[in-house]
Formats: structure tokens, sequence, C-alpha cells
């Protein structure tokens, strides 16, 4: 075995992009996967429009962003999704971010195994969930806010000026999560306070990841399917490459992110929070034989030691509970265990059936 194939795992985590330096002319059969659904072309002129919503409009007296709102209510019922634009984030703020995620991926393997997972913990560098396949991705997971909740031998850790960047970021992520829960909340019609107050005081986490070009890109994914067990997922494209794919109504449909926007994904725990009325959305990533790719999603949740459940304003007689209420921690747990792929979590153990309603 040659020094980059021995440099290439840590453990059983192995480094996807010290991997795809050797050249292969094919991937190996452990990231292979034989049935994965192709999307609609992405130059097809049918489309469905994916949603962009102005969070500017979204401020302005009742009478004149009662349109956006609508909007809001459309993307986040319907595709469970939207692209957000002129959200008030300073681009230097996301370029900063930018600049030192893509550092944070050039360090040494050397350096990298400081920051490499534990057996047992899901942060650092490495595969967040031990899988039958893998993805063709190098991610790195990190707890961010609360403060308290950070790991303290990894955020201190990080290199300079990538850390204080990531302070500033995280930050900014978590007062435009704020503020996304209250236009939702109004967009639902129960005012802009409810949807925060089920969360509690909302916990934040950041994955970023790197898709290296890959020889058999059809035969992999970057990101397997799957839905999110946030409440809301805001996610930052890190260069021009594309790769994220929703499936709508059945079929795959590429995003094309706009520039200085961000992509947000409704998460599991807001579609319990809802009562269903908006959805989480499947979603995936895609790799390509060229060119390299990657992204800062940060995770919106409940406080982890409160309870998910709908909020009690959309409650009614004609509006029962369709979820069961759960501690965040069991919440995670379900969510995180083998069986449970997408969304069968929520759909299989916490949705409550129909003839339990009636009865």
């Amino acid at each position: 075995m040659n020094m980059e194939a021995e440099t290439a795992e840590i453990g059983s985590h192995p480094s996807v992009k010290e991997l795809a330096k050797e050249a292969l002319s094919k991937v190996p059969e452990r990231y292979v996967r034989p049935d994965i659904d192709p999307p609609i072309s992405s130059n097809t002129h049918s489309l469905p429009q994916i949603p962009v919503i102005d969070l500017t409009k979204l401020f302005l007296p009742q009478e004149l962003k009662a349109p956006e709102l609508k909007n809001l209510h459309l993307a986040c019922k319907e595709w469970g999704f939207f692209q957000v634009i002129n959200h008030g984030i300073n681009i230097e703020v996301v370029e900063d971010v930018k600049r030192g995620a893509e550092e944070l991926f050039n360090l040494s393997m050397e350096e990298k195994k400081k920051l490499w997972k534990k057996e047992g913990d899901m942060e650092g560098f490495g595969q967040m969930i031990a899988k039958p396949k893998e993805d063709w991705v190098d991610g790195f997971y990190i707890l961010t806010l609360p403060s308290y909740s950070r790991n303290p031998h990894l955020f201190p850790n990080l290199p300079l000026p990538f850390r204080e960047n990531l302070e500033v970021y995280c930050k900014e992520m978590r007062d435009l999560a704020i503020s996304l829960y209250g236009v939702i909340g109004e967009a639902l019609d129960i005012g802009p306070k409810e949807i925060k107050e089920s969360l509690g005081e909302a916990g934040q986490a950041i994955k970023i990841n790197y898709y290296p070009p890959c020889p058999q890109p059809e035969n992999v994914f970057g990101l397997e399917p799957h839905t999110d067990a946030s409440a809301l997922t805001i996610l930052l494209q890190g260069n021009e490459v594309e790769g994220l794919q929703l499936k709508k109504d059945g079929t795959w449909i590429p995003v094309h992110p706009l520039p200085n926007a961000f992509m947000v994904f409704i998460g599991d725990v807001l579609e319990v929070v809802t009562n269903g009325i908006y959805r989480s959305i499947e979603h995936r990533a895609v790799v390509n034989s060229v060119k390299e790719r990657f992204s800062i999603a940060t995770f919106s949740g409940p406080d982890w030691n409160g309870n998910i459940g709908p909020a009690p304003s959309l409650i009614t007689p004609q509006t029962p509970p369709l979820f069961k209420t759960i501690g965040v921690a069991d919440f995670y747990k379900g969510y995180l265990s083998p069986q449970h792929r997408a969304k069968s979590f929520i759909n299989n153990v916490l949705r409550i059936q129909s003839d339990n309603i009636k009865n």
C-alpha cells in the first residue's frame, strides 16, 4: 500500500479527499450504490420553479408584506424548501467562513487527525453515522451554540482565523433562524413568537461537507437521500459547483443556488411543531468527475432538555395532533437509529394513526 493510501484512513473512518488523490479508475465497493434514481435534466425548461423569499419584504407593514407571507407559506407547505435573499448577513462574514472552511479541508492529514472524530462521538472530521454504504464526502461536524454545548477539545482547537470567523457566522445564523421562525409563525397565522417558544433555547450545529471529484459519479452519493432532523437547516453553497437535489413529487430536481442567497430546509422537528402543515423535504447531494464542491450547513434545533410536539395554537377539535410529544434526546436517538431512514421515524413512530385520532 502506498503512503497516500495509508493516510486515507484513520481507524474505520476514511478520508475521501485522500482517496481521490490516488487517480482511481473506479471507486471502492464501499461507496458503490446500485439503485440511484437519475434526476431530471437540469436543462429542462419545464422544471418547477424553486421558491425564492425576499426577507426584507417580510418586515414591511402588514398590508405590504402579505404577498410575500403567502409566498413563504406556499414554499414551506408545498416544498419544505426555499432560497432566501436580502437576508442582511454581511457578505464579508460569509466569504470569511467559506475561506476558512476550505482551508480546514486543506489541512494536512497530520493536522486533521487532531480534529478527527473519536469512536462513539459525532463531532469532528469523519462520517457521523456508520452505514452499510458510505457517501463520497468528507464531513466536519461541530456543535456551536449554545456555547456551553461545545466540545472543549474541538472548538478551541480550530485554526485561526477560522475559529473567530465561525464564531461570528454561527451567531449570525442564530439570528437569521430566529427571524425565520418569526415570519414562519406569521405565515401560519399563529404570531411571530410561538415557533421560537416551542423550541426553547435553540441549539445549533454546523456541518461542512467537502465532495472531491469522483471517477464514477453516477455510482455514488455525495449524501444519500435524507431529511434533516433540525427545525431549520440553513445551507451555504461554498463554491460555484452545484450538487444539491430535491425530491419533489417523486422526481429529483437540481437546485441552482442564487448568488448571495441561503438555501433553507424545513426539518423534521418543524414538521412536528407545525403539526404537519409544513413538511421536511427529502434531498441528496451528487458529485462530478472534474470539480470539487463544498457546502456549509447550519442546523437550528430545539433545546436539548425540552420536548418536541405540535404547537398548542395549531391544535383544535378540527385539527387534532398528528404527532406525539417526545423528549428532544429521544427524538434524536430515534432519528439516528439504523432502522429509520429519511422520514420513517416521524412517520412510523411519532405519527398518531388516524383511527386513534377518531377515538
